[in-house]
């Protein structure tokens, strides 16, 4: 008897887990700034602080919107699963990506608390990465899945803000 292929998974194929890009982008960054600094120590400002706390708490309340409006249109947050319907109310009414918007927020909170030349270095391809590797494949998938559906939501909804 013919052994049979397992039928495509389905889901966008991303290249990597968000999240994981966004910790091991702000790991590599800290530890590059360990071993082979850029500058000296960057002065702390309570000025800086108050900031990166905002963006920070900012990253979190957006990512914890999204996975709420994910919950009740019924659509897993991980990206390797299947998603049941398109969520285009909550965070979702102004950007397409708002966990992206909500990780790169709170990137942006830890590479200013921490002042490291590296953690600014790598935020250009990390966004690049994850525009590409990740929301690249996804919007692609999601045409794919729900058609005029998504296309039409694409066509109001910016991707990032």
């Amino acid at each position: 008897m013919p052994e049979t292929l397992p039928a495509k998974k389905d889901n966008p194929g991303v290249i990597f887990p968000p999240p994981l890009l966004f910790l091991g982008a702000l790991a590599v960054g800290l530890g590059l700034d360990t071993w082979l600094p850029l500058t000296g120590d960057w002065p702390r400002h309570e000025i800086a602080n108050a900031i990166a706390f905002g963006l920070g708490a900012g990253g979190v309340v957006l990512m914890g919107w999204m996975i709420a409006t994910f919950a009740r249109v019924g659509t897993p947050v991980p990206t390797y699963k299947t998603p049941r319907a398109i969520a285009t109310g909550g965070p979702f009414s102004f950007t397409r990506n708002p966990a992206y918007v909500g990780m790169a927020l709170i990137y942006v909170a830890v590479a200013l608390g921490f002042g490291r030349a590296w953690t600014w270095v790598l935020l250009l391809p990390l966004l690049m990465i994850v525009r590409y590797g990740v929301i690249g494949r996804e919007e692609r998938y999601l045409e794919r899945k729900f058609g005029d559906e998504y296309r039409a939501y694409r066509a109001r909804v910016r991707r990032w803000i």
